[in-house]
């Protein structure tokens, strides 16, 4: 009898009690992505696909990880995993479709290569930017702990991306949380044209796992064997016991980056030494040695992939290419929402700014089971305006979840929640440390509807603005980095009732929505709101004031800098158009008052140069210019960052030279 352990270029081959079906089943799905990426390289040599990023020679980590897991467990995999992607068996006309920018691809010709999901097969795919994707596999995995399945997901990066601060946040919440992810390092040597050794000085990336508190383990990539069981060990151990575990896959990269990048900066011998241990050349060996594996099989299935590969391939090229459709492309920037409308009741309660907020989470928690909210200090603290104090007793420490200080991770634990059926709130305890964040928002939740039609359920709360001595790095307002980016919504009220109903609809969306909440406005404005739970449509702007000499267009509490300023000028009879939401953009409001008086006056407190501010005057002067009586003014504040002393921000601030535009637009 033979012995079950076989050495093949170094390579051991353990059966551990495997069955000949399933060694013979591994064998065949480490084959056909092989196969199939020879195709592709044919094709991308006759110009028939436009770029490649080869997984060859690696087949065997995707094959062993995607194996081990359940069908209905989440993978996120990168450019070298098409083994995940045919293991779950997509039909391959989908994948070519993909590739060449087709209709039958997850994308639409949006994207190209492995950038999409597709919920039907568990798949989340990357995006460019590498990392977000690690912090997305944590929110899948917190949505399967909060709903307690037994279940996990398992995410892919590269060495190079270990060097990420995504790489870093992700861990650090995953070890924190007790996260039921496998992170999977595929090791590969190089990043692009960068050895390991100028990615990082630690002898084994095992290490950072151990550093962040977590199981580590460092598995031969090109064993297939290996890589299945442990891995099917591992998961089933997690999905008993939640934790997160990181793997370091020895492996090695046998084409370039992409195929146009070549291999000219590897040395030749060490090509040579990896060639040796192509993980299907010897696995083919081993189980041929262990008389599993025949030649007339062995032909069967390469003449069966390559059969299926062939006819899929037809498919694809017979398929039209896509028509261009504007209204589809502008349809998909954002998931449908069917607004349902919640009614203003009449009794109510004269509040704060601040407390309409906590009324709209605290309703909001109790109409939405799946809801969850993250932030630094939100818990036991309440957060650092108070906001969500007392909200730890009435929903729990899994639903009111206090952060490590890791904005970009948290917003990608936000996306994965999502996914994963779940509903999430970010606090950023000031706007100003969105920039931390910035990545995931503007790059993930903006694009990934348009992209491959996945909803990103995701409410990022911006504490913001000036007039409370905080500095320029305490009040931003920030506003036009988001107004900017389509596939973003973006809300910005004024007033307690407002800011209640509009958080409201904020949480019902379906989209990402940047919530912005002016600092200065929490303890200051009092307003009498209804007591019920009630919404308020975005797109909607509010006439506070009517009047047809000139229209005042604002936002935030600059509403409150221009109606306080025309209690100086009673004579003065102006719209005052408070937008409330500045994406979408009540544009027929705008337009329907500044055709009716002739003049308008943007302020906002955000600097002018590529504010809203800036958009909207060039709209208004685009499309009424035969009504204007008056060349379309805007007032903003200095081109400065925000200063501390109270003496320079008044001076920074627009709020003071609101009646000298008035008289200059008026006089004109």
């Amino acid at each position: 009898m033979k012995s079950s352990v076989t050495s093949f270029s170094n390579i051991n081959y353990n059966k551990s009690g495997l069955s000949n079906e399933r060694l013979l089943q591994l064998y065949r799905a480490m084959l056909k992505p092989r196969l199939i990426e020879e195709k592709m390289l044919i094709l991308l040599r006759q110009g028939k696909i436009s770029k490649w990023f080869s997984g060859i020679g690696q087949e065997a980590i995707s094959i062993g990880v995607i194996e081990a897991l359940k069908k209905e467990e989440y993978i996120l995999p990168m450019h070298r995993n098409l083994g995940v992607f045919t293991s779950r068996e997509i039909p391959l006309f989908r994948l070519f479709s993909q590739w060449q920018g087709k209709a039958n691809g997850f994308t639409k010709g949006r994207d190209r290569s492995f950038h999409f999901g597709t919920q039907e097969y568990n798949i989340i795919g990357m995006i460019s930017h590498l990392g977000p994707q690690l912090g997305v596999a944590n929110g899948i995995a917190l949505a399967h702990k909060l709903r307690k399945e037994p279940m996990l997901s398992a995410v892919f990066t590269g060495e190079g991306g270990t060097s990420e601060g995504d790489f870093h946040e992700a861990l650090n919440i995953a070890a924190v949380w007790d996260l039921p992810v496998l992170f999977c390092i595929e090791n590969n040597g190089y990043g692009l044209s960068t050895p390991t050794s100028e990615q990082y000085r630690c002898k084994d990336l095992v290490s950072k796992g151990i550093g962040y508190g977590m199981d580590a383990h460092q598995i031969d990539g090109n064993n297939i064997l290996e890589v299945f069981t442990k891995i099917s060990e591992i998961a089933e151990s997690v999905r008993q016991n939640p934790r997160p575990v990181l793997l370091e896959f020895i492996t090695f990269r046998m084409r370039g980056h992409e195929e146009a990048s070549g291999t000219k900066y590897v040395p030749q011998e060490l090509m040579d030494e990896w060639a040796l241990k192509d993980p299907i050349s010897n696995y083919r060996s081993f189980l041929f040695d262990e008389n599993i594996l025949s030649e007339e099989v062995d032909r069967e299935y390469h003449t069966t992939i390559k059969a299926e590969i062939d006819k899929n391939l037809r498919l694809a090229f017979e398929e039209d290419s896509i028509t261009p459709d504007e209204r589809k492309e502008l349809n998909d920037v954002y998931s449908e929402h069917d607004y349902q409308h919640f009614e203003e009741k009449e009794n109510v309660e004269n509040i704060r700014f601040i407390d309409a907020i906590a009324h709209s989470l605290r309703q909001s928690f109790h109409k939405h089971e799946n809801l969850v909210m993250m932030g630094q200090d939100i818990a036991e603290y309440g957060g650092a305006f108070k906001i969500s104090e007392g909200f730890l007793e009435e929903f729990g420490k899994e639903r009111i979840r206090n952060t490590p200080i890791c904005e970009s991770g948290i917003v990608g634990v936000a996306m994965g929640l999502s996914i994963n059926k779940m509903k999430a709130i970010v606090e950023m305890q000031f706007a100003d440390f969105v920039s931390s964040g910035f990545n995931p928002i503007v790059n993930y939740l903006a694009k990934v509807n348009y992209r491959w039609n996945q909803p990103a359920d995701v409410v990022v709360r911006m504490p913001c603005g000036a007039g409370v001595g905080a500095g320029p790095f305490h009040s931003q307002t920030n506003e036009a980095w988001f107004t900017k980016t389509p596939g973003l919504k973006v809300v910005y009220p004024a007033f307690p009732r407002d800011a209640k109903g509009l958080l409201n609809s904020a949480i019902n969306d379906p989209n990402p929505v940047l919530f912005f909440e002016h600092k200065a406005l929490y303890r200051s404005i009092r307003q009498d709101v209804p007591t019920n739970y009630y919404t308020i449509p975005f797109g909607e702007a509010a006439l506070l004031k009517e009047g047809n000499q000139l229209s005042i267009i604002t936002y935030g509490a600059s509403v409150h800098w221009a109606l306080e300023a025309l209690v100086d000028f009673p004579e003065i009879n102006a719209d005052v158009l408070d937008l409330r939401t500045l994406q979408p953009l009540d544009k027929e409001g705008i337009l329907r008052s500044v055709k009716k008086t002739g003049r308008a006056l943007i302020i906002t407190e955000d600097s002018l140069f590529g504010s809203i501010a800036s958009d909207i005057s060039a709209m208004i002067a685009e499309t009424c210019f035969e009504f204007l009586d008056a060349p379309v003014m805007r007032l903003g504040s200095m081109e400065t960052p925000i200063p501390f002393a109270a003496s320079l921000e008044n001076q920074y601030l627009p709020k003071n030279r609101i009646k000298e535009k008035l008289e200059a637009l008026l006089s004109y």
